[in-house]
């Protein structure tokens, strides 16, 4: 499956997950077949996804192919992020000390908490009422 040069790896964020291709190139990232600004049109999403390349130094050195789906847009970015930062850590292993002191390296592992029978919510309880 792997042709010369391709890293593939996943990553992972709530409910979204990201099948992330690295091979060297030119620093294009396409989403989901559609290039990555147009797919998270907000800055603080695009700049996460850049995040591991601008840590390791390795801007415009490489490609990335893309295919996420799941959770809503803060999780999809995350978890392309930490599936480009694997796959950094596969193509170089000097790089794991950057990518481990910024938690690029660690599965966020926070999801929702489930609803609890008997009460509003996860946490919250119906409102009480002594009379």
């Amino acid at each position: 499956m792997n042709t010369a040069g391709d890293i593939a790896t996943t990553g992972k964020r709530k409910n979204a997950v990201a099948r992330v291709r690295l091979k060297p190139g030119t620093g294009q990232i396409m989403i989901n077949d559609r290039p990555f600004e147009t797919y998270f049109p907000r800055e603080i999403h695009r700049t996460q996804i850049l995040q591991p390349f601008l840590v390791t130094g390795t801007t415009g050195q490489f490609n990335a192919s893309v295919n996420v789906q799941g959770g809503g847009e803060m999780g999809q970015a995350g978890a392309v992020r930490h599936g480009i930062a694997k796959a950094l850590l596969i193509s170089n292993t000097a790089l794991r000390d950057n990518l481990r002191k910024e938690g690029l390296l660690t599965r966020d592992s926070r999801v929702k908490e489930r609803k609890k029978y008997g009460q509003k919510g996860a946490r919250r309880r119906f409102q009480f009422s002594k009379r």
